[in-house]
């Protein structure tokens, strides 16, 4: 009776979770323009999203803003794992304490804190990029130490000394030995650090330029406005975005349980 139970529990919070984006993805294939009847099935949402430069150039921005503050976040949040793991005890505790507070604080004092610092304190302009890119690695590199963590304390932390007994560079141990014993955790982080930079919408708000837009700014700018065709494309972008996070996810869960399958 309790695994029943258990079992319907699971099932209610699924479906809770994916009916709303399952539905979503059934009407981008439509020639609705609001959620409700379906007159007929259509790709033009698809059509105009490949084809609108507006939309192209947002979504264009929105990846390469992920993909370079996430490669950042996932530097700095990978030393700071490594470096705390081999600090003593009372710095790794405190540093591990800081790491938290960007965690649990509200995205929107993320924001203004990081605009009011960079923008008017050190007088840098939003036209640089320069605010909206430290204010993404602000937001996942946190993250990323958080991945990285558990595989530091899973892996030998002799095999570090190991390395430099035998002569090799501190550089070399680490590229060597320690990177590929926690590159699943660094994986893990970067991919966590990319959807974090697709999702936010409040520090984008205060730390971008006025002429650029990312997803999440644009889609609420964009339910605002009467656009009815732009809002329809942004369901097919939802679909999308939502069948590549699915892909992602089962290449990192499946590729290393065949791994250790083959090894085993």
């Amino acid at each position: 009776m309790k695994k029943i139970l258990k079992y319907a529990v699971i099932s209610l919070v699924l479906l809770f979770m994916y009916v709303p984006i399952l539905v979503l993805a059934v009407y981008s294939f439509t020639d609705a323009s609001n959620i409700g009847a379906i007159h007929a099935f259509s790709f033009q949402n698809y059509v105009t999203l490949f084809t609108t430069p507006e939309l192209q150039h947002m979504i264009f921005g929105s990846i390469l803003l992920a993909f370079g503050s996430a490669a950042i976040a996932t530097i700095l949040g990978t030393t700071g794992a490594v470096g705390a793991f081999y600090s003593k005890k009372r710095v790794r505790n405190t540093l591990s304490v800081l790491n938290q507070v960007p965690v649990v604080n509200a995205d929107v004092v993320t924001g203004f804190s990081i605009c009011i610092l960079i923008v008017v304190v050190f007088g840098v302009s939003k036209d640089t990029y320069i605010p909206l890119v430290a204010g993404h690695v602000v937001l996942s590199a946190p993250f990323v130490y958080l991945a990285v963590v558990p595989k530091l304390k899973q892996m030998d932390p002799s095999l570090y000394e190991a390395a430099l007994d035998l002569g090799a560079t501190p550089a070399y141990a680490l590229f060597k030995v320690i990177i590929p014993q926690i590159a699943s955790g660094i994986l893990s982080g970067f991919v966590m650090a990319v959807t974090l930079s697709l999702d936010d919408y409040f520090v984008a708000t205060y730390t971008k330029p006025a002429t650029f837009d990312t997803i999440s700014t644009y889609v609420v700018n964009a339910t605002k406005g009467s656009q009815t065709q732009i809002k329809t494309a942004l369901w097919a972008l939802s679909t999308i975005i939502f069948i590549i996070v699915i892909a992602v996810e089962l290449f990192i869960n499946i590729v290393p349980s065949r791994k250790e399958k083959k090894e085993g």
